[in-house]
């Protein structure tokens, strides 16, 4: 049975921090291509960061240089560390998935909330 189990999730002022965490079972981690997505009220599920097998990074222009995203194989989890949080980061995040990166094995995690208000 495959899970990704996301964690760290909470709320935070404008300028703050946080370090999101998901650790998968039921799969063979380095073979997938992991990321993590958002999804705000009203708004469509989008991608923040990808951290691909090939230890290459993507990131959406709206988290260039304030997001990171890390991968350990070893311990079959994936970080999204959030630097200079905005309101407009609040958002449920999503950790996923994707065997090989065709597409046709994707796995969600169940979300958690991030909200950053003052």
């Amino acid at each position: 049975q495959v899970q990704l189990v996301e964690s760290g999730g909470g709320l935070v002022q404008p300028g703050g921090s946080l370090r999101l965490s998901c650790r998968a079972s039921g799969i063979i981690f380095s073979l997938n291509d992991m990321g993590w997505y958002r999804q705000a009220p009203g708004k469509q599920r989008e991608l923040v960061a990808a951290a691909p097998r090939d230890g290459r990074t993507n990131y959406a222009d709206s988290v260039k240089g304030r997001f990171t995203i890390s991968r350990d194989n070893a311990k079959n989890t994936v970080y999204l560390q959030m630097n200079s949080l905005k309101p407009e980061d609040t958002a449920v995040y999503y950790c996923h998935a994707d065997r090989y990166g065709w597409g046709l094995s994707v796995y969600w995690g169940q979300g958690t909330q991030v909200t950053v208000s003052s």
